[in-house]
């Protein structure tokens, strides 16, 4: 058997001493795919490491248009290799090729663009000069390489070597260690062997991005403390994330999480009696969508019971039961998702349909409703408001509007909250009452739309409070701001005009300046 290799400093490299080794499976008719991959051991880690160390030092002498010209390059590469990277995204996640993976690739390729810019105009770095003290500030890369775990549901847009993530390290100006997921490993290895390609035309240090496949927990944690590492960015389960955060805190290094949400979802009773079933159908399509596994499914609905509530309920039944589920990505997501659909049938909620795993070929588990009474909701909200990650959703009913604001008072942090109201402003009153309280318990807010779908624009949060994410002030997606998690805060005291950065100059040679002039401080403003 002979095991795939990893991206250490610039070359392709058999894993030293693995501590194991794996294969992916094709979801769709579970057997095994081609390529056996290595556990990586901690030798392998701390040779990223150390190269990675190498590189941040190279970096601080790296022009960004050398960045730039890199990210450029890698998305060219991709959408160059499009066929075979969505071909084989689809046999090792079963997601549709046509559709899904193929609008994933071009969300990819967008980002890495977009970062590409942000690296050039320098916008990001957020020039500050303060005349009167002479006192100038920007942001700048960190004193360390950027650790990336990639999560399963996205092979091409949020993938450790490819993702979100990975663009806004390298824009901030840092090396990326990149972990892959053992979900998508070949499709893993392709992306990183065009970075590597990227890296030789560009003539970017060669550790600027390193990748290994999988490695043990206790390496991980590892990892993420280690003195030489910078910051990480990781996106999966909260038991991983959470175990990751405590690692890195305890030695003092930054760590961005996207772990678990619900994203609630209020439908008032105005909108029920105007289109009842169109919101019934939205719901059934944003909670299937890709076998329910986005981070923004809609999980939690919370609505006063009535007639046209339950009719609703019958609405969303029957959609669900009319059509197929896709597969999941992996076997170990279908026993997750039993579990969590167990956790809310202990806890008082009712089945409507679907509740287990499908006896059909492939990793499916069936379309999955459930409702409980807000009473019951209330005694056990923090069971309840536990994730079940697939095509599920919870219906919440309340018995009036008070026990509605309860219910949207006992949320916690969430990635997403939609509410969805009568046109005619029938429910206008009722929103204004309830819009204060869902406002801070979600990243970002919306109205009369499903949140599936997450949109690379400047002005997104893809964030939100615990447990949703580690940190409520930064998002995952959108460019610049996405850049700052992986950046540091560099002031500059009376330093001499010509040591400083070209954005700091009085006369920025890019022609672009943003600053503030003069400020009037007085001596009990100093700390």
């Amino acid at each position: 058997m002979t095991l795939q290799p990893i991206l250490i400093n610039g070359t392709w490299q058999q894993a030293t001493g693995p501590d194991g080794d794996f294969k992916a499976h094709n979801p769709a008719t579970t057997e095994p795919l081609d390529h056996d991959y290595p556990v990586s051991s901690w030798g392998d880690l701390e040779a990223m490491l150390t190269a990675a160390q190498e590189a941040v030092v190279a970096l601080r002498d790296t022009s960004p248009e050398m960045l730039a010209d890199f990210l450029y390059a890698y998305a060219d590469l991709i959408d160059v290799h499009k066929a075979e990277l969505v071909q084989t995204a689809h046999l090792e996640t079963a997601l549709p090729a046509e559709t899904r993976l193929t609008g994933e690739l071009g969300r990819t390729t967008n980002q890495l663009r977009q970062a590409g810019d942000a690296t050039r105009a320098r916008t990001w770095v957020t020039a500050t000069i303060d005349t009167s003290a002479n006192i100038r500030a920007m942001y700048g890369p960190i004193n360390g390489p950027v650790v990336v775990f990639g999560p399963n549901n996205f092979p091409l847009a949020f993938n450790g070597v490819s993702g979100g993530d990975f663009a806004a390290a390298i824009a901030a100006g840092n090396p990326v260690i990149a972990k892959g997921h053992p979900s998508h490993p070949r499709t893993t290895q392709l992306l990183a062997e065009l970075a590597l390609e990227a890296i030789n035309k560009t003539d970017a240090p060669k550790a600027l991005v390193q990748m290994f496949y999988h490695t043990s927990n206790e390496n991980g944690l590892k990892l993420v403390s280690h003195p030489i590492t910078g910051a990480t960015g990781f996106t999966g389960s909260r038991g991983g994330g959470m175990a990751l955060k405590a690692a890195a805190d305890e030695a003092g290094k930054p760590i961005y999480l996207e772990m678990s949400s619900v994203n609630p979802i209020v439908i008032l009773p105005g909108v029920l009696d105007e289109r009842r079933d169109d919101v019934a159908q939205e719901l059934y399509a944003s909670c299937t969508l890709g076998a329910g596994q986005f981070c923004t499914n809609p999980g939690l609905v919370l609505m006063i019971d009535s007639d046209d509530a339950q009719q609703f309920v019958q609405s969303v039944k029957d959609r669900m039961e009319a059509n197929e589920p896709a597969p999941m990505l992996n076997e170990s997501g279908v026993k997750t998702l039993q579990q969590g659909v167990d956790n809310w049938a202990e806890h008082g909620a009712t089945r409507i349909t679907g509740g287990h795993a499908m006896d059909a070929e492939g990793f499916k588990f069936a379309h999955t409703l459930y409702t409980v009474p807000g009473e019951t909701f209330l005694a056990n909200s923090e069971a309840l408001q536990k994730e079940a990650f697939g095509a599920t959703s919870l219906i919440v009913l309340a018995k009036d509007a008070a026990e509605l604001k309860s219910l949207i008072e006992a949320l916690e942090g969430n990635l997403t909250g939609c509410f969805y109201s009568a046109e005619s402003g029938a429910d206008d009153a009722l929103y204004d009452d309830l819009v204060p309280i869902l406002r801070t318990r979600v990243g970002r807010l919306l109205n009369d739309k499903m949140p599936t779908g997450v949109a690379v624009s400047p002005a997104m949060q893809h964030g939100g409070p615990y447990p949703a994410t580690g940190h409520p002030g930064f998002t995952s997606v959108g460019i610049p701001a996405a850049i700052h998690r992986f950046a540091a805060w560099y002031s500059y005291d009376n330093v001499r005009p010509h040591r400083l950065p070209p954005e700091l100059k009085d006369k920025n040679p890019t022609g672009t300046m943003w600053r503030f002039i003069d400020l009037a401080w007085t001596q009990s403003d100093v700390g």
